[in-house]
């Protein structure tokens, strides 16, 4: 699928509406969608820190195996 065209094909569309109700449920989909916010500005601020930190310490090489984390916590499982 093709965004582009989809969203010309859904301009178009919507243009020749005369549906009041449908546009009146296109309304309240847009205004939904204007109010949702991504799931990372909802996170407080030491989650940001802590998914940072993770991030930072991956690209440094500072990471395990799958196998080696097992290991280490399977006594808490």
């Amino acid at each position: 699928m093709n965004i582009q065209t989809e969203k010309l094909s859904l301009i178009e569309w919507i243009s020749r509406l005369n549906d009041t109700s449908i546009i009146e449920k296109l309304r309240e989909i847009k205004d939904d969608y204007s109010k949702s916010k991504d799931w990372w500005d909802t996170l407080k601020k030491e989650e940001m820190e802590s998914i940072n930190r993770g991030i930072k310490d991956f690209e440094e090489g500072r990471i395990h195996s799958h196998i080696t984390a097992r290991n280490i916590y399977e006594k808490y499982l």
